[in-house]
């Protein structure tokens, strides 16, 4: 995985991919920081955990705590520790993707975390 901070990486434009397949290497550029990996892997267990809490107690209300910790955690990592904006501003659908993938990847340690 690349370590040089995505700040002084020259900017690919996420639009510009046709397939998921040739957006998840520019995915993972973006979160070349450790902090932000952890920080997206730690908001996606709990929008897991809050995911099993609506499904257990059915209150929507969990469905906004699962959001807020997903988004929440992975855009601190973003701001703060990558000094990137996130993808899932350019391409919404892809960066929610990415972020599943890279949560499996982080599991079966093809990505570190």
């Amino acid at each position: 995985m690349d370590t040089t901070p995505s700040s002084t990486r020259p900017a690919a434009d996420a639009k510009a991919f046709k397939r998921f397949a040739e957006f998840y290497p520019f995915y993972l550029s973006e979160h070349s920081n450790r902090t932000c990996r952890r920080l997206h892997f730690a908001g996606s267990s709990l929008s897991l955990l809050c995911l099993a809490a609506l499904v257990a107690t059915r209150n929507p209300w969990w469905l906004l705590a699962g959001l807020l910790c997903g988004y929440g955690f992975a855009w601190v990592g973003h701001f703060v520790f990558e000094k990137n904006k996130p993808a899932s501003f350019k391409r919404p659908l892809y960066s929610f993707m990415g972020d599943w993938v890279m949560y499996k990847d982080i599991w079966t340690g093809k990505v570190k975390l």
